[in-house]
């Protein structure tokens, strides 16, 4: 029997559509499930027809493939992971490879990497972005760990990826150990960011400018003509103007409790470690805890039943200020992610192509937008560039759309709807574009009560003083460090 290309563990919805996808791009498969029924389904299903046999053995599946032997994990996350990883070593050779495809953290593919490495064994850990449809037609992938294995799965994995413009490919390599689980969880930390930004808007055309849903579903396909222009803003579109058998719009039936499965928590866990202010993104997590509060805020509401004023200004200025402040707060979101990614590569000595990033996620992906291709830009003009608000493009977009970004978070405010997303990149800008912030208080503050020194505007950078403010003290202060 003619040996095959790749086998692949977990044949559920991400599962299956992949192995559909590698099929149709001519690459023989074993899949394997620990269900026969489930094995037997999709393979007299819908993989009928194609080159793709089933398994409930693992031994088998190891047994019918090509040399070096190419494993892909599309399992849950966590200890699922390992267990599978612990079956198939005494049944691989030096040299093979297993991939773990699943939203695993990166910090376990890091680990991953280096105990396979010590086996003889290589191991890939890849972000796979694009949901079921990206999945069977072409999602964006992410691939990183062992950079000897890159030349091993590559021809695979680029031939079933998302392709934009003249055929560029959404799959590259991005770097060693858990790059590729990394630059996919910010990915998906962005995500949140993207879908609360959009969310507030939808709020702000419901309960500001008082328009339906059909006015908002046409308000969003013409944003989508727009530098807004993405996968996002269309479903947001094609979701709002969806209307169920009896003609009522089945949006307004959908319980306003929002459910996550963590990555936007790894994303801002992260960048705590990392010491990166990722705001937007972090009241985006927030927001989905608020969200599910929901018996909590009914009681609330009742409690403070206050009668919010009624917006009196010109609709149609709002609304166009309104997709201006979008796309401020998008731009935001994305600085917060890059900033991320610069800060953890230096941390974990990876070297990340971050135009190459950007182009990944042009295509196939969840965030999937034209804007990604001005950051592509942006780092093509300059690979060291620290941060997307220095450069030229973005300095100029952000001076023409801040003020209207101002105009919305002021009115929002004013009128009680919250939009801690859109004020959050208010913020962020503010405090990133002023010379001057309070901290010389809190500095002082921290040294009064706990001898934590403080830097002086009148000395060099890097010399910490202590002072004893109470006359009390002695001359000890505590040692200094950042966490």
């Amino acid at each position: 029997m003619k040996k095959k290309d790749l086998g692949l563990i977990g044949i559920a919805v991400m599962g299956e559509n992949l192995a559909l996808n590698m099929a149709s791009k001519g690459f023989s498969l074993m899949v394997y499930s620990r269900k026969q029924e489930t094995v037997d389904t999709f393979v007299e299903g819908r993989a009928k027809g194609f080159p793709i046999e089933g398994t409930t053995d693992l031994k088998v599946l190891v047994d019918s493939l090509s040399i070096p032997r190419k494993v892909m994990l599309m399992i849950k996350a966590g200890d699922p992971v390992d267990q599978v990883i612990e079956q198939l070593i005494p049944l691989l050779d030096k040299g093979d490879v297993i991939i773990d495809g699943g939203n695993s953290l990166y910090t376990d593919t890091n680990r991953r990497t280096q105990y396979l490495r010590n086996k003889g064994l290589h191991f890939i850990g890849t972000g796979v972005s694009g949901g079921e449809e990206g999945a069977l037609i072409g999602p964006s992938i992410m691939p990183g760990g062992s950079p000897e294995a890159w030349p091993i799965v590559k021809p695979i994995l680029q031939a079933i990826a998302a392709k934009v413009n003249n055929g560029e490919v959404c799959c590259d390599w991005v770097g060693q150990d858990g790059a590729g689980h990394f630059v996919k969880m910010v990915h998906n930390g962005i995500e949140y960011g993207d879908i609360q930004l959009i969310t507030e808007a939808y709020h702000v055309l419901k309960s500001l400018v008082g328009l339906n849903n059909d006015q908002m579903a046409e308000t969003f396909a013409s944003w989508n003509k727009t530098e807004l222009d993405s996968y996002l803003i269309e479903i947001t579109a094609e979701i709002l103007k969806f209307k169920e058998e009896d003609g009522t719009h089945l949006i307004d039936k959908i319980l306003d409790t929002a459910g996550q499965k963590g990555t936007g928590k790894w994303t801002v866990n992260a960048s705590l470690d990392a010491g990166v202010p990722l705001t937007l993104i972090g009241e985006s997590v927030f927001s989905r805890f608020l969200s599910s509060m929901k018996s909590e805020r009914v009681t609330a509401s009742k409690l403070y039943n206050f009668e919010r004023p009624a917006f009196e200004g010109d609709k149609a200025e709002m609304v166009e200020s309104l997709r201006k402040a979008l796309y401020a707060a998008k731009i935001m979101s994305y600085t917060q992610g890059y900033a991320l990614m610069r800060a953890s590569a230096t941390d974990f000595g990876w070297d990340l192509n971050y135009g190459g990033i950007a182009l990944m996620w042009r295509g196939g992906c969840i965030i999937r937008s034209v804007f990604l291709d001005k950051i592509k830009k942006a780092f093509e003009k300059n690979a060291n560039l620290q941060n997307l608000l220095l450069d030229s493009y973005f300095e100029e977009t952000i001076k023409s759309v801040i003020p209207s970004l101002r105009k919305v978070v002021a009115t929002a405010v004013i009128h009680g709807i919250p939009v801690p997303a859109l004020s959050s990149a208010l913020s962020y800008f503010d405090g990133y574009t002023t010379e001057f912030l309070p901290a010389n208080l809190l500095q002082a503050q921290r040294d009064y009560f706990g001898a934590h020194t403080y830097e002086r505007t009148d000395r060099p950078r890097g010399e910490f003083f202590h002072t004893n403010w109470t006359g009390r003290g002695g001359k000890t202060s505590s040692t200094t460090y950042n966490v």
